[in-house]
């Protein structure tokens, strides 16, 4: 927005933005001018998000343009659909409700930018049911978007109704799956579907349908106004743009951190989260949520964005950067996140149900001194039969985590079954 000043690393999370529902004095400080910009040319919105090389910020961190061509592409059948996925639920992972709660319009901006951008008629908001002041915010901010200027304006270029849906979430934490979201929203218990067709082919309703994480299409309007350099400019080379950190666990600054992507994880935890707490040696951190990998001290100084943490066997996810100090049992952590994956299986595949349920039983009885070498044994090699045997990332992630932490902690594991005295 033109009020913001353009060499500020703060974008999503600028004052100008943080206006809560309150609509008209998000216009007064610039809001809607994204709205106009794509009404008078879609395809240089498309254009300028790809030269911004804008990723998918919601953990797969896949290029957010390729999904936009191909629904750009499509002809509506007989229409298009774009899904903000606000399904935030993973442990450790905050920062799309921040968005929402205070910052809704601008979402929504970003949002009806991209609708025009790829043709989409209907936008539909898809958010976490127990995140009960986001919806309240956004039911707010989108009874005032129906009967402004803009989404008649909108519907004006798009020759159809601009419609603005929000549609509350199951509550599942699979729900947050691109397709098991549209299952959700089509009136089904939220299973992944198989692919292909991929949503962009065959969406909600047989439409082609765009998914994109909050955060991703928050970024849109200020892309569209700014441009892509200025957008690239603002984070650490190889990162380009900024990225929101959701910074938790033995810190003393835990909360939402707006960085240049490309910020280290040292600069993180201890320039923005003020260390750890008591003044404790750093063990680990749990990174992109749990259902990543592990990072230790010999890894602070990384730069925290995709590619950088590619090359250290990790990935940057969400942004949830989960901090662990000396003294926290490796063990117990991981058999607490193993649980959550398990209980959050929704048994449609059975590698997965039976894989997380047998991950999660085997930890604990190695976290309460009941577990034997041959548990370990069979944890590892489970660590390699299971990724890529489900539809969706839950036991993907359940296995690398569990992975990650053997790689670098398989001493306490070794120690714990030692503990019990079982061979």
């Amino acid at each position: 927005m033109e009020p913001m000043n353009p060499k500020t690393t703060l974008v999503l999370l600028h004052p100008d933005q943080r206006v809560g529902a309150n609509m008209q004095r998000w216009r007064q400080l610039g809001g809607g001018k994204a709205i106009i910009l794509a009404v008078r040319s879609p395809a240089a919105i498309l254009e300028q998000v790809k030269q911004a090389e804008l990723r998918g910020l919601g953990g797969s961190g896949f290029p957010a343009w390729k999904k936009w061509e191909a629904v750009a592409a499509e002809t509506p059948k007989p229409d298009k659909y774009l899904v903000v996925n606000g399904n935030e639920d993973e442990p450790g992972t905050f920062k799309d409700r921040l968005l929402l709660e205070e910052t809704p319009h601008q979402v929504i901006e970003g949002a009806v930018t991209t609708a025009l951008a790829v043709g989409a008629n209907r936008v539909v908001f898809y958010v976490n049911p127990d995140l009960s002041r986001s919806l309240a915010a956004m039911r707010i901010a989108l009874e005032q978007w129906k009967s402004s200027d803009l989404v008649e304006l909108a519907s004006t270029a798009l020759g159809r109704p601009l419609e603005l849906l929000l549609a509350p979430g199951s509550g599942h934490y699979i729900g947050g799956e691109e397709t098991a979201a549209m299952e959700w929203i089509e009136g089904r218990f939220p299973f992944p579907r198989g692919k292909p067709p991929y949503p962009a082919q065959s969406g909600i309703k047989g439409c082609p349908t765009l998914i994109n994480n909050v955060e991703t299409l928050a970024y849109v309007s200020h892309i569209a106004v700014h441009g892509a350099q200025w957008f690239r400019d603002l984070g650490k080379a190889p990162g380009l743009g900024t990225k929101l950190y959701s910074l938790s666990g033995d810190v003393l600054h835990p909360g939402v951190y707006e960085l240049p992507k490309g910020t280290s994880l040292r600069e993180l935890i201890f320039d923005h989260g003020g260390g750890l707490l008591s003044g404790k040696p750093l063990k680990a951190v749990f990174t992109g949520g749990p259902s990543s990998t592990l990072l230790t001290p010999a890894d602070l100084d990384v730069a925290l964005d995709f590619e950088s943490l590619k090359a250290r066997g990790s990935n940057l996810g969400t942004g949830a950067m989960i901090v662990v100090s000396e003294g926290t049992g490796i063990v117990k952590r991981v058999a607490e996140y193993e649980r959550f994956f398990a209980h959050s299986s929704c048994g449609q595949c059975t590698s997965c149900k039976t894989g997380t349920a047998t991950i999660s039983r085997l930890l604990d009885r190695i976290d309460t001194g009941r577990g034997t070498m041959s548990d370990l044994n069979t944890l590892k090699n489970l660590c390699a039969m299971l990724p890529g045997s489900g539809r969706c990332h839950l036991v993907n992630g359940a296995a690398m985590l569990l992975d990650s932490a053997f790689g670098h902690f398989n001493d306490e594991f070794v120690q714990a079954v030692a503990k019990s005295g079982r061979s």
